[in-house]
Parts: C-alpha cells; structure tokens; sequence
C-alpha cells in the first residue's frame, strides 16, 4: 500500500485519476491550484487506486493524503 501526498498546501482543482484505476509510476492522479498555479500530484508507484481521499474542491495542506494505491 502507497500513500499520495499533498506536495504543497492548495485546493483540489482537478481529480484525474479514478477509484479501481490501474496507473503506473508517474501518471498524474489529481491537480491541486495554489496561488494561480496549476500543480500535478503524480503516482510515485504503480498500482491500482484503492482509495481517494479528496474530492475536486477541497483544501489540503502540504502531506495529506490524496490517495491510496495497491
């Protein structure tokens, strides 16, 4: 099981990645917005996403989790 954090505080503009997904390293699973800026939150492993803990429009701060991979 991998944890996808926040990597900065920000509100979740997009989620792009959905539950039951296969994803590989890399692939972007949601965009956070901070400051005008458009940041992609990646996949640091392959997996599928057992869980996401956001939805578009919350607030996360820098190490929330935004999802769980297997």
């Amino acid at each position: 099981m991998n944890e996808v954090k926040a990597s900065m505080a920000g509100s979740v503009w997009k989620i792009v990645a959905q539950q039951g997904e296969e994803i590989s390293e890399g692939q972007d699973i949601a965009i956070l917005e901070s400051m005008k800026m458009e940041i992609p939150i990646p996949a640091e492993s392959g997996g599928t996403i057992k869980e996401l803990k956001v939805s578009e429009g919350d607030f996360v701060n820098e190490g929330d989790v935004i999802a769980i991979i297997e």
